[in-house]
């Protein structure tokens, strides 16, 4: 596992066993300590060149991970005690790059589908979602005090 460029931010590489069959892959396991607890699960499914972005969470952490397709993540710190207060962090992940994403409590999230594919996404919470009382704030994804330049670039 690695640490992201923002404070508590986790990326795990994951492990695929591939043979004639197709493959496995470990997801997220118990003894990685990454949950301080589960909440639920969920998947969405997400079409080309869609931006979903932003929103945070005052109590619940995320963990993203993309089974298919390929997703551009990004990551703002809006958390004004964190050393990376105000930072912004890109992360491709999908199936061309299958990484599991522990995103913290307060920092803020969104992604774009990059490619022709869809992008298949679920993500691990640590807490419930409660129609009532829901956990989530809104940015727009163009916001200017997060200025995240959301183009394809050609290179």
């Amino acid at each position: 596992m690695t640490r992201g460029k923002i404070h508590d931010v986790v990326i795990k590489p994951l492990v695929t066993h591939s043979d004639e069959r197709g493959y496995f892959r470990e997801i997220l396991r118990d003894d990685d300590e990454l949950m301080t607890r589960f909440g639920q699960t969920s998947f969405t499914m997400t079409y080309p060149g869609v931006i979903k972005a932003f929103h945070w969470h005052r109590k619940q952490d995320d963990l993203w991970y993309v089974a298919l397709g390929m997703a551009r993540v990004v990551l703002y710190d809006r958390r004004e005690d964190s050393p990376s207060f105000g930072l912004t962090q890109e992360i491709f992940a999908g199936e061309d790059n299958p990484l599991l994403i522990l995103i913290p409590a307060g920092v803020a999230h969104g992604y774009q589908v990059i490619g022709n594919r869809p992008v298949y996404l679920f993500y691990h919470t640590t807490e419930s979602y409660d129609r009532s009382d829901p956990d989530e704030e809104r940015i727009p994804y163009d916001d200017p005090g997060i200025a995240f330049d959301w183009s394809i670039r050609f290179r």
